[in-house]
């Protein structure tokens, strides 16, 4: 009956000491016995035949300019789940997700809450993957297991002219948390437009002993034909001018081939599986929409990238010219890295200001 924070099919007979919490609109910190209590709160209006019990308080509204502490705990344990869904004439680039764990002053996850998920282009991408799912009607779903020895607090900031509302759910559990147990990151990077002959640096600074999990990226392209030549890179513990880890090619490193192309229609094919997938297409409509976009990402579930000492990684954007040459290419990239460490992280790079982040 020992608990144990990794839980799967292998494990799930086993019973355990573990005690499982959840934090809501409806019980904001997650104490036994006190869901669903809320006298008073946004939904009074619809339950005011029935009262207290009867979804009084099931989401919460974000002023603009405010950060708002969707969940704080002191204790042991892990998350295990987060379901959100955002509400209200906003967009995903102004609503910034942050995560801290232990009581540390700079966040382990800083992160646009679109592309934390998957969903960099403002638009609703289906995903089926492991660690994260979006199922209709935009509901986010986040399954990386996050440790936690002394406690956490979630934000969400509202940078948006107008009010949030915000449907979430925060499921943990409280147990031992494991000796070799890393906490998780998630770091948000933006470049636009990448400077001619440049590569993208997906991760940089990172210090310590860990494994890389998963990488997401938003990618913008600004010129005619294909756009995913470019190598991804991985340096870690001592690396200089070559990396230990370099792929084959930007579509190959997503587990796809041959330019995500369907041989019979010669379309891109959009596909959404645990590991991996090209989520998101969005193709020019002939008026504003004038830029082809993709949303891609790779999860090394079964395939961590496991570093000692640090760790930096890269892409190059390359597409073609004539006579069969390279293009460095000077598009619109975003990604999210997502990766596990044991000690205190580095301080993230500045985000940006919304003017930064926005999709245009």
């Amino acid at each position: 009956m020992n608990p144990s924070i990794a839980v799967g099919m292998h494990n799930l007979h086993r019973i355990s000491n573990a005690q499982t919490r959840s934090i809501s609109p409806e019980n904001f910190t997650g104490e036994p016995g006190k869901g669903g209590m809320a006298e008073t709160g946004p939904a009074l209006y619809a339950a005011r035949e029935l009262g207290q019990g009867w979804k009084v308080s099931p989401y919460v509204v974000i002023q603009p300019g405010e950060t708002f502490t969707l969940g704080r705990v002191e204790d042991q344990g892990a998350i295990q789940h987060i379901w959100i869904t955002l509400g209200g004439e906003i967009t995903w680039r102004n609503s910034i997700l942050r995560m801290y764990w232990d009581g540390e002053e700079t966040p382990s996850v800083e992160c646009p809450i679109g592309d934390f998920f998957c969903n960099g282009w403002e638009s609703y991408a289906p995903v089926r993957a492991l660690p994260v799912c979006v199922n209709p009607g935009r509901a986010f779903n986040c399954y990386w297991t996050m440790p936690f020895r002394e406690g956490f607090a979630i934000t969400l900031e509202n940078r948006n002219a107008k009010e949030l509302i915000c449907y979430y759910q925060i499921d943990y559990t409280l147990c031992p948390v494991e000796e070799d147990a890393g906490t998780f990151h998630a770091q948000f990077r933006r470049t636009n437009p990448l400077p001619y002959g440049q590569v993208y640096t997906v991760l940089d600074g990172v210090r310590g002993q860990g494994q890389y999990v998963g990488t997401y990226m938003a990618w913008g392209s600004n010129n005619n034909g294909w756009w995913g030549e470019g190598e991804i890179k991985f340096y870690m513990d001592g690396d200089r001018e070559f990396p230990t880890i370099c792929g084959t090619g930007t579509e190959d490193y997503f587990c796809g081939s041959y330019n995500f192309e369907n041989g019979e229609t010669h379309q891109y094919e959009t596909f959404t599986t645990p590991y991996s997938g090209l989520c998101q297409v969005i193709r020019p409509d002939g008026l504003y929409r004038s830029q082809t976009r993709f949303g891609m990402y790779r999860f090394h579930v079964a395939d961590p990238i496991r570093f000692q000492q640090e760790l930096r990684v890269t892409i190059q954007a390359l597409g073609w010219r004539s006579g069969g040459r390279y293009l460095p290419l000077m598009d619109d990239i975003a990604s999210v890295a997502f990766w596990y460490q044991q000690g205190p992280h580095t301080p993230f790079p500045a985000l940006g200001s919304a003017n930064d982040l926005e999709v245009n």
